[in-house]
């Protein structure tokens, strides 16, 4: 059922964020793509009282902490690997179908700059 639940999310030219409601790594994710992804294909679903999900995504990912974050099917990590992903960010938003929008406006942190 938690498999259906996530896999029901993670769509192609989306991306997808699994969070804890006030987590400040949630939260910071969630700022960062927002400024460089169309609206409408970003999403945040909440999954605080969910442990089925929360172990769910835990045993698939490998990773013990939200946020998890897909870009379209593409599991990348959490906050840190989103932040550490760089130039690489762009061409597999790209790569996945994600449309754009205000990338002369990201940081170079984001990896967009240059």
């Amino acid at each position: 059922m938690a498999d259906t639940f996530v896999n029901s999310r993670v769509t192609y030219g989306s991306v997808t964020l699994f969070v804890w409601d006030g987590c400040p790594c949630c939260r910071n994710a969630w700022e960062l793509l927002k400024g460089c992804v169309r609206p409408g294909h970003l999403q945040q679903i909440s999954i605080t009282g969910r442990e089925d999900v929360q172990a769910y995504l835990q045993r698939s990912t490998g990773q013990g902490t939200v946020p998890y974050v897909f870009i379209g099917n593409q599991y990348i990590g959490g906050l840190s690997e989103l932040q550490n992903m760089g130039a690489q960010l762009r061409p597999i938003l790209q790569q996945m179908g994600v449309p754009l929008w205000n990338i002369s406006k990201i940081s170079d942190k984001a990896g967009f700059s240059g």
